[in-house]
């Protein structure tokens, strides 16, 4: 067991609630969560940035001391890794994402140029036993809420958004729906459903007012996967529920058609009765077109509304309407129009609201 002091700590460890100063250890259990140690041997100009337990952003650099969490990821714009079958002090190992997952890549994004490639320095430890030395693998389970199958949504209306990729609009329609619903005095709750470990789109989602926001990463995993991604949910839904919001706006990360768990969650009937309206976000018109079929013919769900980079302008707009029958409206040029739309289909249509509270003042 060795102290080590860190540079910077992965916000993909946030539930274990890291300090700078670490104890490691020489053994570490090749699991995905296990948090690890790691020094940077790489510079890089793109892709540099890791995401911090705060949300903040922080520039990465040869020789910094990072702590991260073992894991894979499966991104189609991104790098792609894998948890590897063993690891051990003085083996390299990769940073996946910004939000420091750890796992050796398999896929790289020309865009972003190879990964930081780091030099594995122990296992992180944690005392759970007052007054005895004894160290533990610290895992990002520490904390987390568990999941399971239990599912009560208690009626509350779910908007769920899914895409037809990765960066099709998902976060920004979530949050263009959020701020409406909040405008109009609305109480809304906002989870991230499926992905890989990043803060960013929950914040995001509080920052457009959601009154609070979990994603998976809450419930102690680093990557979500179809065999994970419906017990997921059924918490996240069933927590978020607790509270008796107005609605649930709830975000399926990565594509229809991808490796995180979305079609799981959507073959789900329990799950798919919950969810009151779907939003599709889309790049372009044949991306609606296939999303719209595919959710018809695959899982038995209609279409609400189709927006995204798809309904950038006019001519794709009408295009997408006359080939699906499905409206397109842009969440970011028509953000009130998209949530008088969905709110007409979840029954809870109110009046227009600019976010100012008429408010009587008593004489002086």
């Amino acid at each position: 067991m060795k102290r080590i002091l860190v540079d910077k700590i992965g916000s993909v460890t946030r539930n274990c609630k890291l300090s700078r100063e670490l104890f490691l250890g020489a053994d570490i259990p090749a699991v995905e969560g296990g948090v690890v140690v790691v020094r940077v041997l790489t510079d890089k100009s793109a892709y540099n940035q890791l995401e911090l337990p705060s949300g903040r952003l922080s520039r990465v650099k040869s020789g910094d001391v990072v702590a991260g969490a073992l894991g894979h990821r499966k991104a189609l714009f991104g790098y792609a890794g894998h948890l590897p079958e063993t690891v051990a002090p003085g083996d390299k190992i990769n940073i996946l994402n910004t939000g420091g997952v750890l796992g050796v890549c398999d896929g790289i994004n020309p865009d972003f140029g190879p990964p930081f490639d780091c030099e594995v320095l122990g296992q992180v430890l944690h005392f759970p036993y007052l007054g005895a030395r004894v160290g533990l693998p610290a895992h990002i389970t520490q904390g987390a809420i568990p999941s399971g199958p239990h599912l009560d949504a208690a009626g509350v209306p779910v908007v769920a958004v899914v895409g037809s990729c990765m960066n099709a609009g998902k976060t920004q329609a979530a949050c263009a729906l959020l701020q409406s619903f909040v405008h109009r005095g609305m109480k809304v709750h906002a989870a991230k459903a499926t992905g890989v470990s990043l803060r960013r789109d929950t914040l995001a989602m509080e920052d457009s007012g959601a009154a609070r926001t979990l994603f998976f990463n809450d419930l102690g995993v680093v990557t979500t996967s179809a065999g994970n991604a419906p017990n997921l949910a059924r918490t996240i839904l069933t927590e978020l529920a607790k509270d008796r919001p107005d609605a649930i706006v709830l975000e399926l990360g990565d594509g229809l058609l991808g490796l995180y768990g979305v079609d799981a969650i959507l073959d789900d009937a329990p799950l798919r009765a919950c969810f009151t309206t779907v939003v599709l976000a889309a790049n372009d018109p044949v991306a609606s077109w296939g999303g719209v079929r595919l959710l018809r013919e695959r899982h038995a769900i209609e279409t609400t509304v189709v927006t995204g980079p798809a309904t950038d302008n006019a001519a794709g707009t009408r295009l997408i309407e006359r080939e699906t029958g499905v409206p397109g409206i842009n969440a970011r040029t028509d953000p009130r129009r998209l949530a008088d739309l969905v709110l007409s289909r979840l029954g809870l249509a109110a009046p227009p609201c600019d976010g100012a509270e008429a408010v009587e003042v008593p004489d002086a």
